[in-house]
């Protein structure tokens, strides 16, 4: 079950309507675009964009001039045993790792909910899969504020053996202000005033623009029109390294959040070696603090199961 503060069920005056493209399944609320998830092979990877609220137009970018490869709310591994899965390839426009999926299952509900089923392989050019993920994405209907929550859950399993690995962090060799990210990753529009929470509290910001906290939980928060609105990111506390590392980006021309999972080090998988991962993304009205979200941590633990 997912709660939010005085949220109920939408009520029945509300009108959801689902919207199925080639490639593509949207919740319309009182004709007014909340999601849409893009499962063809037209971008390098699934993603969500936009997320919205009612009123609001969206509140996630795609393809941004700066970073083609950021696709609103997305899941991209950055090397495995050294090929790049995350940023694209100058010449194809795509990234020299391929990750390829299939659709295994598409559940929309008349009262808003969704199940998604992905099965995902991620391999080097013109060579087998050396990992695979079975991707469940599970979305909740949209509550009476328009607030919905994204719960995915991924199993990734090793067909070899294999290293996980990401752009050297600050302090190693080679390290780089941008080091660290790799996973679960949203790219907001600029929002206006914009700042960050997390479970710990609210979150510095380095010289370099950047903020890396360990929490459960990130919230980005901002003004978009006269509207206060925010997407939270919770991690579930049998990811590796709980609580999740965070690593963010406040500058001129990006707001960007990324569960790091691999920041603290690169990760090996032997061969048939599985690795669990779970999220879940809150699309809310208003700026959620250390205290709401520590509550949404509480609630998405005891929805989620085992």
């Amino acid at each position: 079950m997912f709660l939010l503060t005085a949220c109920a069920a939408p009520p029945s005056a509300v009108d959801l309507q689902w919207r199925r493209e080639p490639g593509s399944l949207s919740l319309v609320r009182d004709g007014e675009l909340l999601w849409t998830f893009h499962h063809s092979d037209e971008r390098p990877k699934p993603c969500f964009h936009p997320l919205a609220l009612p009123g609001t137009g969206a509140l996630t970018i795609d393809r941004p001039a700066d970073h083609l490869w950021h696709h609103g709310l997305w899941f991209s591994w950055k090397y495995i045993d050294g090929v790049n899965y995350w940023e694209n390839d100058g010449k194809t426009g795509r990234p020299v790792g391929r990750t390829t999926w299939t659709m295994a299952a598409s559940e929309p509900s008349d009262d808003g909910s969704c199940r998604i089923v992905l099965e995902l392989d991620y391999a080097p050019p013109d060579a087998a899969p050396v990992l695979r993920e079975r991707r469940v994405l599970t979305v909740t209907s949209p509550a009476a504020d328009g607030s919905y929550a994204i719960d995915q859950d991924s199993t990734f399993t090793a067909q070899r053996a294999c290293v996980l690995d990401r752009t050297p962090m600050p302090g190693e060799p080679k390290g780089q202000a941008n080091g660290g990210y790799a996973g679960l990753a949203l790219r907001l529009v600029n929002l206006a005033a914009r700042d960050a929470a997390a479970t710990t509290g609210p979150v510095q910001w380095n010289q370099h623009d950047r903020t890396r906290p360990t929490a459960s939980a990130f919230d980005y928060s901002g003004k978009l029109g006269e509207r206060d609105v925010g997407v939270a990111l919770l991690a579930h506390p049998g990811n590796p390294e709980a609580p999740g590392p965070w690593y963010a980006v406040r500058n001129a021309s990006m707001t960007f959040c990324n569960a790091a999972v691999l920041a603290p080090a690169p990760r090996s998988l032997a061969a048939n070696e599985a690795l669990r991962l779970r999220y879940r993304v809150v699309v809310h009205p208003g700026r959620w603090d250390a205290d709401r979200l520590a509550a949404a941590v509480v609630d998405y633990v005891g929805s989620a199961g085992d």
